[in-house]
């Protein structure tokens, strides 16, 4: 017999173990089936058990088995009649984003911010401070913990924390929830994230890089919902790309696809990048490029405006270049030009392998908006394949601000839903009401 707000054996490892991935017993036809139907009420809007019996092949009896163990509970719910196709009209379901909550937090190289938001990514509570990571780890996940609790705080009579989702600046290996390597951030690598998380909040946790957690926010909330094949590039302190091939995420084989940022633009460059090598894109396009070149045009003369910002002593950073082209400023229109050509290059490279049919531009550059895109994507259909640019979209994002929190929390939902995890946490939800089903 099941266990009420069971739906079959945990398994060995995943989220809310503090172990490495390792074998992982067979899935019960149960916990596939359940996972699927909510999947396909929550992102394919299927409504119905003559829908949900025709997509998955399953008879009627064992569908409405499921359905009704998945509106006891509460992940499912009933809202109505539907369509009548001559006989009796079908009842309607629909998810229960308000079920449970979780937590979406992105890391950045200067700033910090943490999402509470329900199980469509819908945020409940925010918080953001800017913070440097290059303090290390410790230090870093003692300010976002701070930042955790005051947003569950701030939301009295929430439904119960289900999961945590982290986005980090560097590359991670997402089997293991851990960074690997990564060439800006010292002391990060392989600090265990997922194990530290876990035994703070007693929830599960998934990390992933922060541009692919932004793809997918971008994905599910934004500008791409309907694409099956788009890119989301994140141009801020460093850049990367987050690339979703048939509507889902690519990671690669170690969970480090779309790392532009060390593209080589010019082999016989001297610009030293922090990853060892030289002439990679991040030393032309990123934010810390173009906070290097401010200062040099500041100190050399060739920017009055520049000069006027740094006069106080006060280091001068990507929003400056913006914020000086914006009023005119002739060299810092030249600069973001320039990054914005270095940046399609690597784009129209990625365009031709790759064929998207939508590029967005996301992170804290991008909100220079219209100073950048117009060199960019000059480039990029120039240099680009004339077929993989005919029905290709170059825009900027239209959340870039939160797609990363967003983004993290939605990693977690999808994780809590997949079949091997889905078994393991319904026992925190609060079942509904027999007058609520």
């Amino acid at each position: 017999m099941e266990t009420k707000g069971h739906l079959g054996e945990t398994p060995d490892d995943g989220p809310w173990t503090s172990g490495r991935s390792g074998p992982r017993p067979q899935r019960p036809p149960s916990a596939d089936l359940a996972a699927t139907l909510l999947d396909l009420v929550r992102s394919q809007s299927l409504t119905t058990t003559n829908d949900l019996c025709e997509a998955t092949g399953m008879g009627r009896t064992v569908v409405a088995q499921r359905i009704g163990h998945l509106v006891r509970l509460g992940l499912l719910a009933h809202r109505g009649k539907g369509r009548s196709t001559g006989g009796r009209a079908p009842r309607e379901l629909r998810f229960r984003s308000e079920a449970g909550t979780v937590l979406g937090v992105e890391v950045g190289v200067t700033s910090l911010a943490v999402a509470l938001t329900d199980l469509s990514g819908e945020p409940l509570e925010t918080r953001e401070r800017p913070w440097r990571s290059t303090n290390g780890p410790d230090a870093t996940f003692d300010e976002l913990e701070k930042l955790m609790d005051q947003v569950l705080a701030a939301v009295p009579g929430r439904a119960p924390l289900l999961g945590v989702g982290v986005g980090l600046p560097c590359p991670v290996e997402f089997s293991s929830g851990r960074p690997v390597a990564p060439p800006i951030l010292s002391g990060w690598d392989d600090y265990p994230v997922r194990e530290r998380l876990t035994s703070r909040f007693g929830v599960g946790v998934w990390v992933d890089n922060e541009v692919n957690a932004m793809a997918l926010g971008e994905l599910r909330t934004g500008l791409a919902q309907g694409r099956d094949d788009f890119v989301y590039v994140k141009v801020g302190t460093g850049i990367g790309a987050g690339l979703v091939s048939a509507g889902r995420l690519h990671r690669g084989a170690q969970g480090c696809a779309g790392d532009i940022a060390h593209l080589c633009i010019d082999p016989h460059s001297t610009r030293a990048c922090r990853c060892g090598k030289v002439g990679c894109l991040q030393t032309y396009a990123s934010g810390m490029a173009l906070a290097r070149d401010a200062a040099r045009l500041a100190d050399s003369g060739a920017s009055a405006e520049l000069a006027r910002r740094a006069a106080d002593g006060r280091r001068l950073t990507a929003a400056d270049v913006s914020q000086a082209a914006a009023v005119g400023d002739a060299a810092s229109l030249e600069l973001l030009a320039s990054a914005g050509h270095h940046l399609g290059h690597a784009l129209a490279s990625l365009v031709n392998v790759f064929n998207p049919s939508l590029v967005v531009i996301g992170g804290g550059v991008s909100l220079a908006g219209d100073l950048l895109l117009p060199s960019l994507r000059k480039v990029v259909y120039e240099r680009s394949l004339p077929l993989a640019t005919r029905d290709l979209a170059v825009v900027l994002s239209a959340h870039a601000d939160r797609a990363g929190m967003i983004g993290a929390a939605l990693t977690a939902v999808d994780g809590l839903l997949s079949p091997d995890q889905l078994k393991t946490w319904t026992h925190l939800l609060e079942p509904l009401p027999d007058d609520a089903r």
